[in-house]
């Protein structure tokens, strides 16, 4: 049997008064004549008094009946979410190229808009929404993310237009990988999309080679990786069984492929 779980979301946002209602429930696992059944656990999520979110100091009996762990943001966590969300794979091709992006948020400025993991989210609605209103989609980027961040988006976004033709590529064609850094991470991103739609299709094995053979041709080899990477995030094990897997594994020796 699956374990159930107890999540009390935005529990540091709780008056006193509230959060002690909860000593009892979490410690013994009763509330009154209720008894939590056996074999669930109870976890609880909350933002910090810095983050400049409605909190209060958790009370010290509460706070004791936990074990506290700080979570922070991971890209490659982020981007397999993405993927099987189906997050445009613009932004995920740009998170990949500014990480340094996916959560950026001062409380000292208090900002109303800025770079996180769900402002990300909109910002695929909005591309989805207004690709066609040029004006308007900088606004809305804008608007999700924040001044400085929407417009280094809608920036890498136009760029993208001078990206390879992708059926070239998988089509085997000798097609020279961009000398722009940024360029890189957008056919990167985008081959793993195409994988993505082939997945479970007679074409697979033909697409995955294909993107094996160009993952090589990187001139820097943590490009290669971080693509692969990501396509076995994407596809899960059937790129192994592609002789151009063995091939490439070997090319990129000296480093680790990590899932």
């Amino acid at each position: 049997m699956a374990q159930q779980a107890l999540f009390l979301d935005e529990i540091t946002s709780a008056v006193p008064s509230v959060s002690a209602a909860a000593y009892q429930l979490i410690l013994d696992r009763r509330l009154g004549d209720y008894q939590m059944p056996t074999g669930w656990a109870v976890f609880a999520a909350g933002n910090r008094q810095g983050d400049r979110g409605v909190s209060y100091a958790m009370p010290a009996p509460l706070a004791n009946r936990f074990s506290h762990y700080e979570v922070d943001v991971n890209l490659d966590d982020w981007v397999s979410w993405a993927w099987a969300t189906q997050i445009d794979e613009r932004i995920i091709a740009f998170l990949r190229f500014r990480p340094e992006l996916l959560f950026d948020f001062d409380p000292a400025h208090n900002p109303v808009a800025f770079p996180s993991p769900r402002s990300w989210a909109f910002a695929h609605r909005a591309l989805q929404k207004f690709s066609d209103q040029p004006t308007l989609l900088l606004n809305t980027l804008q608007a999700c993310v924040g001044n400085t961040a929407g417009i280094e988006l809608n920036a890498f976004i136009e760029h993208m237009e001078q990206m390879p033709d992708l059926d070239d590529i998988i089509t085997g064609k000798q097609v020279d990988v961009p000398e722009s850094i940024d360029l890189q991470y957008a056919i990167a991103t985008a081959l793993v999309g195409r994988a993505l739609k082939v997945a479970d299709t007679d074409d697979a094995p033909m697409v995955y080679a294909a993107i094996l053979a160009y993952a090589e041709r990187f001139p820097q080899k943590e490009m290669g990786v971080m693509l692969v990477s990501d396509l076995l995030r994407a596809v899960g094990n059937d790129i192994f069984a592609t002789p151009e897997f063995e091939r490439w594994a070997q090319a990129v020796g000296d480093i680790m492929l990590y899932d």
